[in-house]
């Protein structure tokens, strides 16, 4: 009986890599983003949200023609609803491959670089890059909400529970409540992941203490930082019925990457790429 296997499985991500220095879009290594969406009962056509992953990158460098490196950051915007995601080892290995090679100038890097990414999303992938001589400026900041860290509760449950999710007999509110607890783990390595998560939503209160618990209870989890806000973004959905919702991740940056996964039910659009103090 044949069995499918999970792509992250076959990606470059946890093992011993050869890093190539000159253009090499074929490192690009996608994944489907319907396996896991499948586990939380989400149609392919008719997703429950729309919104983006904001990529961060800060060792971007190609050479001139005249062989002198340049050195810049970039940003890439992943629409949420794209077949694929980019796994983030072969992101990394992609933009290492610029390093030797020789562009005209940066609009063709950034031309470039829509080009492969798109074709691996399988949606257009928008870009933007800054030149560090032209001294880019990128703010550090936190959510105009309340921070709910400081909830005095006891925690002893390290897998996703999203029965910790209730909300109260209240009127309807409007609210943005965020945490910097998130941590869950490489769904292939292992590896820890980082994140502050912000969710702003309008229904009945939800309440604040089950929604630590049900941050905290992702800590063990192993899954991919786009899959998680799905994840979170459908457990309060079912949980908690909110009229309007969006979550937001930012989450700590690792090989010169930092993934920032969007995801709204359409009325709150509003986001940024304010930096989190930990990226």
């Amino acid at each position: 009986m044949s069995q499918t296997v999970d792509p992250s499985i076959l990606s470059p991500l946890g093992k011993p890599t050869e890093y190539r220095a000159t253009y090499a879009p074929d490192l690009l290594y996608p994944i489907p983003r319907q396996l896991k969406r499948d586990e939380l009962g989400i149609a392919a056509d008719e997703l429950p949200f729309v919104g983006e992953d904001i990529w961060n990158a800060y060792e971007v460098s190609w050479l001139t023609p005249k062989g002198k490196p340049v050195v810049a950051l970039a940003t890439f915007r992943v629409p949420a609803d794209s077949p694929n995601l980019v796994e983030s080892k072969s992101f990394k290995l992609y933009l290492n491959s610029f390093n030797q090679t020789a562009f005209a100038d940066t609009e063709t890097v950034v031309a470039t670089l829509e080009r492969d990414l798109s074709a691996a999303a399988g949606k257009t992938v928008r870009v933007a890059v800054s030149l560090l001589n032209d001294q880019p400026a990128f703010t550090i900041g936190y959510p105009t909400g309340d921070c709910i860290d400081d909830l005095d509760i006891a925690c002893d449950t390290y897998q996703p529970t999203p029965a910790f999710l209730t909300v109260g007999d209240g009127p309807v509110v409007e609210e943005t409540l965020y945490s910097h607890l998130l941590k869950s783990n490489c769904l292939v390595t292992g590896q820890p992941d980082w994140a502050m998560v912000v969710i702003r939503y309008r229904g009945r209160p939800i309440d604040r203490a089950g929604l630590l618990r049900y941050i905290v209870s992702f800590r063990n989890h192993n899954e991919f930082h786009e899959q998680c806000v799905e994840r979170i973004f459908c457990d309060i959905t079912q949980r908690c019925a909110p009229e309007a919702l969006s979550v937001y991740a930012r989450y700590t940056r690792r090989g010169g990457l930092d993934i920032n996964p969007f995801r709204s039910s359409g009325e709150f659009l509003a986001h940024d790429n304010v930096r989190e103090v930990r990226q």
